[in-house]
């Protein structure tokens, strides 16, 4: 096959075995189409429009986070292992002077080359890696391996594939050069909680070592250091990604590692149902009470080489683009960068003006303002501040259930924020987090939002304790209404206050969705034990269907309901079951286990659903050939058949017909049935 250009991007099919040896199905199709016929400004609204985690996953401007602190500039060459459909490329073409990326599958390729057709330095080798690497220049300061290195062995092969995988990378890098590497945890705090393994889908799979096989292997920290070691690295830093790499929006190092209070956003599962075993925000305080949240984080980020001066970095960039910024710690000065230069510069160096004010309001008082000490190009500096925020130091009290120190900090924090009133001058965002505490010193960190106008007291203190509360629901067990009613605060003017808040949020994400509104959009079920237990003490419920029913925010457990009818002896089922005239998809469980389902027909309103339509219906099984009816084997578990019905349901009585045969696989078989029908994958 010639080599193609597409636009200014170069893809080398030097190597390519001529076929696509790994491939998502007709989805590759429809993203290929996204990148042929949309810019990239428009992915944000068509991931919202068509919920789905794939293309979710491969096209979310989030996914770049991971790599954009890197400190790459365009005198750099980097290498990009494993490249895709371009989710990090175009954040390493922005930065470096040269991009060559390699990849197995064309199709990818094809959508990596068309979403970034106008940037010239990209390179795109197509092909198995082991075929294209001897090719490869000596001389990237970067190699990258996104999600790249858990797949060592099923292409290096040997005793030691990792170690060997490494040692082949090291010998593309300069002397100089640096290796990084994003890799999930395999003692990651969501996998004890009820998470799918990222790869598998199987539950604790990585915490029990791959008992039932697979060609994949994540790590812990000490399994990492030690293969990174027995290739002679002697320069290893980690970081750590949160909630994980692919959709991080905090990296941690040791340097900074996460505060008590801080790690709440862990909803973060997209792609597929999971259990909630217990609560990870609480889990996670605790293990940094220990010292253990290095062991126990969900993924990591791993720079071979000079480390860089990044420490902490915090990304906002669900918002919309004005206000979508960074905020950064290297060493003892903090950085808040705007994200969309253009756009954004103005909301940036707004910062320093504020601080002026917010300086002239409370001089004299006992609540310091944190010094804007510089700012330009979109880019404003702060001093590093000692303290506990104020947040955590509640946090304590409600804890130790010491309401009166609760209240007494409240009180405190009214009474140093009151100064100067009348100014027209107020950080809306004086939130509680935002107050660092060292003694009877407090100061404000953060006045990214503020308003030059007189704000009453009473409102801003509202909204403090408003966010909180919003934060973490374990603090709602705190009478808060006792606080309220002692400032003085109407009903009428708390329900004015709220309005206001939503739109304040609204004006900050613009027309886009936040990560959660898109994990509340299109993620899996969260399963509880109580919900498990109490479902499971049903008439054997293994032998029956469960229906969920999505109405637009995704499906979930509340919003499902089991058939009661049940599999004869014949592992036969016929039913009709309900659906709300607002359904948007409607997800049928055949078992809640390993099995091989007949699909012998699925109706809505009399007319029959063309199975064999992915556009409309996606197994997530593999799909047998047969003649009329599909038959699917799940072998990951959590078998389901999604519909979309949207544009089938009426306004009333709707009826769902559904007639299957079910057979449960023997866990003792899953593991040759997924050697059988799995395909290889290769870079």
């Amino acid at each position: 096959m010639e080599n193609e250009v597409i636009g200014k991007v170069k893809l080398d099919y030097t190597h390519y075995p001529g076929e696509d040896y790994y491939c998502d199905g007709v989805v590759e199709d429809e993203i290929l189409d996204i990148v042929k016929n949309y810019s990239s400004v428009e992915y944000g609204r068509i991931i919202e429009e068509r919920k789905s985690w794939p293309i979710l996953y491969h096209l979310s401007e989030q996914r770049e986070n991971i790599v954009s602190w890197l400190p790459i500039d365009k005198s750099m060459k980097v290498l990009e292992i494993g490249s895709g459909c371009g989710a990090i490329t175009g954040a390493l073409s922005a930065k470096a002077g040269r991009v060559d990326c390699v990849d197995l599958s064309r199709k990818r390729s094809l959508v990596n080359a068309y979403r970034h057709e106008d940037c010239e330095n990209i390179t795109i080798n197509v092909g198995n890696f082991q075929d294209i690497e001897p090719d490869l220049d000596t001389d990237y300061d970067y190699a990258l391996l996104i999600g790249v290195f858990e797949y060592g062995q099923s292409y290096i092969g040997g005793k030691t594939p990792f170690e060997d995988f490494l040692r082949i990378i090291r010998k593309h890098v300069k002397s100089d050069g640096n290796i990084a590497i994003a890799i999930e945890n395999r003692y990651g705090l969501k996998y004890f909680a009820g998470c799918r393994e990222d790869h598998l889908g199987t539950f604790f799979s990585s915490i029990e070592c791959y008992k039932d096989g697979g060609g994949v292997r994540t790590f812990s920290k000490k399994g990492l250091e030690d293969i990174f070691k027995a290739t002679g690295e002697e320069d290893i830093h980690f970081y750590y990604p949160y909630p994980d790499y692919k959709f991080m929006t905090t990296l941690f190092s040791d340097k900074q590692l996460p505060r008590k209070g801080e790690l709440y956003n862990n909803a973060r599962n997209f792609d597929r149902d999971r259990m909630l075993l217990f609560d990870e925000k609480a889990a996670f305080d605790g293990l940094l009470d220990e010292n253990q949240f290095p062991f126990f984080s969900n993924s990591y980020m791993v720079i071979l080489g000079t480390r860089p001066e990044t420490d902490y970095i915090r990304y906002s960039n669900d918002r919309a683009p004005e206000y979508q910024i960074s905020t950064e710690i290297c060493g003892d000065i903090i950085k808040k960068h705007a994200l969309c230069q253009k756009e954004g510069a103005a909301h940036i160096e707004k910062m320093m003006r504020s601080y002026e004010l917010l300086k002239d309001r409370y001089e004299g008082s006992k609540l310091e303002i944190c010094p804007c000490i510089e700012c330009a190009d979109g880019t404003v500096s702060f001093p590093f501040v000692a303290g506990r925020p104020l947040s955590e130091l509640m946090d304590e009290c409600l804890i130790n259930e010491d309401n009166e120190g609760f209240e007494a900090l409240f009180r405190e924090f009214r009474d140093r924020i009151s100064y100067g009133e009348e100014k027209k001058i107020a950080d809306f965002d004086l939130v509680f987090s935002n107050v660092l505490v060292d003694g009877d010193k407090w100061t404000v960190i953060d006045y990214e939002w503020t308003e030059e106008k007189v704000t009453p007291t009473k409102a801003l203190a509202f909204r403090a304790l408003y966010c909180y509360l919003l934060e973490n629901d374990e603090r709602n067990k705190f009478n808060s209404e006792l606080i309220i009613a002692g400032l003085d605060i109407t009903p009428d003017e708390a329900e004015g206050y709220r309005d206001r808040e939503a739109a304040f949020q609204k004006e900050v994400t613009g027309k886009r969705l936040s990560m959660g509104e898109i994990r509340n959009l299109l993620g899996g079920a969260m399963i509880t034990p109580e919900r498990f237990v109490a479902t499971s003490a049903e008439d054997d419920l293994r032998r029956t269907v469960q229906i969920y029913t999505d109405m637009g925010s995704g499906f979930s457990e509340d919003e499902s309901f089991f058939v009661e009818e049940r599999y004869d002896w014949d592992n036969h089922i016929e039913f009709t079951a309900s659906i709300d005239s607002k359904a948007v998809k409607v997800r049928i469980d055949p078992l809640m286990d390993y099995c091989m389902t007949e699909i012998v027909e699925i109706s809505l309103n009399g007319e029959i659903i063309n199975l064999k339509d992915n556009k409309r219906v996606y197994i997530n099984g593999k799909k047998l050939d047969g003649g009329d009816t599909v038959t699917a084997v799940f072998y990951y578990g959590d078998p389901n058949i999604v519909i979309e019905v949207k544009d089938k349901v009426r306004s009333t009585g709707n009826e769902l017909r559904v007639i299957m045969n079910t057979t449960e696989i023997p866990v003792s078989m899953v593991k040759a049935l997924r050697k059988e029908l799995s395909k290889k994958i290769r870079f």
